[in-house]
């Protein structure tokens, strides 16, 4: 990545700073770009779900990792949950979406409760030996008594696709036919004898025709988890790993200290059986945390201090570095020592996360941005405006320390709440264009393979290499806005 000629920056930039400069390009299609990551992770798209409580769980990780990306289990799981997450999440199809599950007993409150749970608008109704007997969608619980059972609103004998026929080679081409012949957008995928396999969507079959999913060396699922500095590391660690972590996070908010040199030391004498297993670090905002933490044993460096939209650190303490600069300075440090980093935190629009990449980053970690989405954790509610919305949370806030420190003792709670640098709650609405989290990649992948096409390059090596950056005004930034309202 270079500046535009005489526009060397004299300060520190944000990515609202910055612009990229179209180039003389040879790459005529956005689907003829790669934007596999170089960081071992083995994501095929560069997008990380940050570790938040509000936004990364088992549905958001098989819902990403079936597109390439990978997701992070936030630090404040008990060991117990994040192995039944990470066993639950590689007994997922890599093609294959996961349903919503009732039976015919189950009432419609139960079906109006798992419905926002996925993006399909449909949930498969299945007898005790889970032949599929029905399908039942919101429309059907519209207007009835909310105790009425399942089975009497459900389409009975629905259009089912068969799992012989849509799992072959152009499998997804004649789904997609027979759902589109068929006029529906949704279909369970049943066995021969009628058991559910899984679900196929139009727009997953499209889907998974442009996305290759991330996967292990077993053909599975990958997931990421992060822990903390407390504690005894090298056990917490060596758990993780034996769990099955395909990356493992090293994570608190100032990651440039002793504790983390020393967790991460405890962590290098545990982690010889898992050599393939990446390890990540931060957060950080410097060259010289770049080579304190790789020293110590990091692969990937996490680079961002405040610029999170949960986060008020900067607020509070001054503390932080404009993102742009930060991840331009600590990812030239890190693939010096042939590691790499993350950018975490900053990004609001896909423009954001091109610019993060040609800046060197190995991938960008999202975190707020997913938070409204019906893959998220949280449940679904509706405002008085009538807008669906999920509650976030920044994981230094109140909320998220009283979760971490659910044992300690009542005195130790209440002193370290008294110390806050995060927002406890905040509304994130669904955008009803993109209620879901793949919706939002699209988007994501969209904007950055684009970027990719005007700077000429067909991967994420060329666009570092070829990418030419400008410094902009704030009238510049907001002459790129859209006025979605017209004139």
């Amino acid at each position: 990545m270079r500046f535009l000629p005489g526009q060397q920056p004299t300060t520190d930039l944000t990515y609202n700073d910055v612009f990229l400069v179209p180039s003389r390009s040879g790459v005529t299609s956005r689907l003829d770009v790669d934007l596999t990551a170089d960081d071992a992770t083995g994501t095929t798209v560069p997008v990380v779900v940050a570790n938040m409580t509000a936004v990364s769980g088992r549905r958001m990780a098989e819902t990403v990792a079936r597109r390439g990306a990978v997701a992070v289990l936030p630090q404040d799981l008990p060991l117990d949950v994040v192995s039944d997450v990470i066993t639950w999440v590689k007994g997922r199809h890599p093609v294959l979406e996961t349903p919503v599950e009732l039976t015919p007993t189950d009432t419609v409150t139960d079906a109006l409760h798992l419905l926002p749970k996925r993006s399909h608008g449909a949930a498969v109704v299945l007898d005790p030996q889970r032949v599929v007997v029905g399908v039942v969608t919101a429309s059907d619980c519209t207007g009835v008594d909310r105790f009425t059972q399942v089975g009497e609103v459900m389409t009975r004998e629905p259009f089912v696709l068969r799992a012989d026929d849509v799992l072959g080679e152009g499998g997804l081409e004649v789904a997609f036919t027979a759902l589109d012949s068929a006029r529906r957008t949704f279909a369970p995928v049943v066995d021969d004898d009628g058991a559910l396999r899984g679900v196929l969507t139009r727009t997953g079959c499209l889907r998974s025709r442009i996305y290759a999913p991330a996967l292990d060396a077993s053909g599975r699922l990958r997931i990421g988890v992060a822990i903390g500095l407390g504690g005894d590391v090298a056990a917490t660690a060596a758990a993780v790993l034996e769990a099955g972590a395909d990356v493992l996070v090293v994570d608190t908010a100032h990651g440039h200290q002793e504790r983390m040199i020393s967790a991460l030391r405890a962590v290098s004498s545990v982690r010889g059986a898992f050599p393939d297993v990446p390890v990540v670090a931060g957060n950080i905002v410097t060259a010289d945390g770049v080579r304190d933490l790789v020293e110590a044993g990091a692969d990937v460096i996490k680079v961002g201090v405040g610029p999170g939209a949960m986060c008020t650190t900067r607020m509070m303490t001054g503390v932080g570095r404009p993102q742009f600069s930060a991840v331009l300075e600590c990812s030239a440090a890190a693939r010096e020592l042939g590691a790499r980093v993350w950018a975490d935190g900053g990004v609001r629009h896909p423009r954001d996360v091109a610019l993060a990449l040609a800046a060197g980053a190995s991938q960008v970690m999202v975190g707020s941005w997913f938070a409204g989405t019906h893959e998220s954790p949280g449940d679904l509610m509706v405002g008085a405006d009538g807008r669906a919305y999920k509650e976030s949370f920044g994981m230094a806030s109140a909320r998220a320390v009283a979760a971490r420190t659910r044992t300690d003792s009542p005195f130790e709670r209440a002193r370290k709440a008294l110390f806050e640098e995060g927002i406890s709650s905040s509304r994130m609405h669904l955008d009803p264009r993109r209620p879901g989290v793949e919706d939002l990649l699209d988007q994501i992948t969209s904007g950055v393979r684009s970027a990719c096409t005007y700077a000429g390059a067909r991967d994420l090596a060329e666009l570092r290499e070829r990418a030419v950056v400008g410094v902009q005004s704030d009238a510049g930034y907001q002459e790129g806005r859209p006025l979605p309202t017209g004139w």
